[in-house]
């Protein structure tokens, strides 16, 4: 028996394998999965990617859900109720010269804060050059003079605003001290409640 035989009855026994395990899956598919045969192929890497990706899918808008900032609450005595996010933070809507804005709530800050992207939509114009000392160093940006600035209900104006703000960040503004220090502030575990002075 030569060699070419020897490889010749080889892929025939190989195809005589396959073709029982095809038999075996097409009977335990009828049996199990009812009368309608379910090909191999069909069971393969595509179908197993489209479920997965329906997964992640699945999962990335549960986790969007998940980590979006909850609505700011007014109870009835006119307090405001900021729930913490799940990065440990206060974010809440309001606006900077009428101009929507997601802040942020940043004790540490002395003014309220906005980028000049932010400045130009808000129309905040003008205002005294200076360098602001942050912790990544100094700054170049102005102070805005009289401009409103309100989160839910409360709302303060005129007060100054930092124009110069790179957060980088899925925030507009940092809400300072010169917002802030108008409420009394009370922190609990996951509430930061602003009450009117």
């Amino acid at each position: 028996m030569g060699l070419d035989e020897r490889d010749a009855q080889r892929e025939l026994e190989k195809e005589r394998q396959l073709e029982a395990t095809r038999a075996k899956f097409a009977g335990f598919s009828r049996q199990h999965l009812g009368a309608r045969a379910v090909s191999p192929i069909k069971t393969g890497l595509i179908p197993m990617l489209i479920f997965w990706c329906a997964v992640m899918g699945l999962l990335f808008a549960v986790m969007t859900h998940y980590l979006k900032p909850r609505q700011a609450q007014v109870l009835a005595n006119g307090d405001l109720v900021i729930e913490r996010a799940s990065d440990g933070h206060f974010y809440a809507l309001g606006s900077v010269n009428g101009r929507e804005a997601k802040f942020l709530f940043d004790t540490g800050a002395s003014l309220v804060t906005v980028s000049e992207a932010f400045a130009q939509k808000a129309a905040l114009t003008g205002g005294a050059s200076t360098t602001f000392q942050t912790a990544n160093g100094a700054m170049r940006g102005r102070i805005v003079q009289g401009v409103s600035v309100a989160v839910g209900p409360l709302s303060v104006s005129p007060i100054q605003v930092a124009v110069g703000l790179d957060s980088g960040g899925d925030f507009d503004a940092l809400l300072g001290q010169s917002f802030l220090s108008k409420f009394d502030i009370t922190l609990r575990e996951k509430q930061m409640v602003l009450r009117a002075r």
